[in-house]
């Protein structure tokens, strides 16, 4: 089969076989004594080609096959994998563990997701589009993508572009007679690129992350972006060291709502390694922010009808007028909690963030610079400088110096600081520039003051 096309029928009896294998390991379990089994079995394929300098570098082709499994022996866990579906290696599988099962200590936390929460129905989101490209096809994508960015005059040198398409198919099964089915594309075109000569070289581009290959812009038009990029940061300086508003581009604002995630995820929380303890059902953010996850969303890039342990997923907001209005669970952590899962096994589902600001106005990003006035964009976070037990946050970041509501000119080494909780209630917008290519769907986020730290 080319590993870059795999059509309708193909996937649907791909998913039968790995159904027809993870219901047969279940019943093996149960004869080996396990009161509660679960198997996730996956197979994935995929073409990328990595073209620079109009030369093609790498063409990869990827199938790659998961297969795991958890056993229950009463409050006992044992789990195992492999990346090998073949008959032999799947019973080693379960001998393994269900052996680990037999040594653990016993956990009342632990087990399968209540049986009363699995998912019945399954809506067809719209995620399966395979994208029909062959090696040459991608390579002339690549090199048309590149070409375009190079001609660009301010560009010096490049870094590559690189076409990528893939497919997965997975199945997910337990004990409680639960099969459920997913099947998903994504596809992306990247380019990388550097400007300017000397001490003075810049690096920056830009990508596009798509289901459905005919979401893509014109091909040209992501090697333009990418060079665009690199040239408005030719020149970059350094700040003094100051306090002022800082603007977060869509592509890096959607950090600081994973930074929430984060903090309100079950497995921080129990624990209690979150600076959101005991915070559901308090305000976190002025009260014109909404956050809401969008589970059922089609092509949403984390769309699902079920979690990682077959949990029914459902719209529900995370954060309503600037309150925290829940967790994020799955069902070891809510038992750890006191709770009930929030369907949340594996992550989170699509989180949209509704625009608006504290005056009520929804505005694009150049609005919104002309609302701060003067003050910090950021277009890059470096570091990985964020505790979420404490809320510190300390990052490395360039962009640009807004002066009068317009870009005076792009900065670079310098550090941006602050704490979470401050910074989440002195959030002043959102902007309506929403970037498309991430499962948390969020435009600008302006911050009040932080601290610039330079020179």
């Amino acid at each position: 089969m080319d590993t870059s096309i795999v059509t309708a029928d193909d996937s649907v009896a791909e998913l039968d076989r790995l159904a027809e294998l993870a219901e047969d390991v279940i019943r093996r379990a149960r004869s080996a004594g396990a009161t509660q089994a679960e198997v996730s079995a996956s197979v994935a394929s995929g073409l990328s080609v990595n073209v620079r300098l109009g030369e093609v570098e790498t063409v990869e082709r990827n199938r790659d096959r998961g297969f795991g499994l958890t056993v229950y022996f009463g409050q006992r866990k044992g789990s195992a994998s492999t990346a090998d579906l073949k008959p032999d290696s799947v019973e080693a599988t379960l001998a393994q563990a269900c052996a680990i099962a037999r040594y653990t200590e016993p956990d009342p936390c632990t087990g399968l997701a209540d049986a009363g929460l699995m998912q019945t129905r399954f809506p067809d989101l719209d995620l399966w589009h395979p994208w029909g490209i062959d090696v040459d096809g991608a390579i002339a994508i690549g090199r048309e993508v590149e070409s375009t960015a190079r001609d660009n005059a301010a560009i010096t040198n490049s870094e590559g572009a690189s076409v990528q398409c893939g497919d997965a198919l997975g199945v997910y099964a337990n004990s409680h007679g639960f099969v459920g089915r997913e099947r998903g594309t994504h596809h992306s075109v990247a380019c990388s690129l550097i400007a300017g000569k000397g001490d003075a070289m810049q690096r920056d581009g830009w990508y596009e992350y798509v289901r459905d290959a005919g979401d893509f812009p014109p091909f040209d038009a992501i090697g333009r972006k990418a060079a665009e990029r690199a040239a408005a940061r030719l020149g970059a300086r350094r700040l003094s060291t100051r306090e002022c508003p800082v603007l977060f581009a869509p592509e890096v604002a959607r950090s600081l709502v994973g930074h929430l995630v984060s903090a309100a995820s079950g497995g921080s929380l129990y624990r209690r390694a979150s600076f959101l303890l005991d915070h559901a059902g308090k305000p976190l953010l002025p009260d014109f922010v909404d956050i809401v996850e969008s589970p059922l969303l089609p092509r949403g890039h984390a769309s699902g009808a079920f979690d990682a342990e077959g949990v029914a997923t459902r719209e529900s907001a995370l954060v309503e007028g600037g309150v925290l209005r829940r967790y994020v669970l799955g069902s070891y952590s809510a038992r750890k909690l006191g709770l009930q899962t929030t369907g949340n096994a594996g992550g989170v589902h699509n989180l949209v963030v509704k625009p608006g600001s504290i005056d009520g106005a929804a505005a694009d990003q150049p609005a919104m610079l002309e609302d701060m006035g003067t003050g910090l964009l950021v277009t890059d976070l470096m570091g990985q400088g964020v505790s979420i037990v404490t809320g510190d946050y300390s990052r490395g970041a360039a962009g640009f110096w807004i002066e009068n509501g317009e870009i005076a000119y792009p900065v670079e080494e310098i550090t941006i600081a602050g704490n979470l909780r401050d910074m989440f209630m002195d959030l002043r917008a959102i902007g309506a520039d929403v970037d498309p290519r991430s499962s948390i769907l969020t435009g600008s986020i302006l911050v009040g003051k932080m601290t610039v730290a330079g020179e």
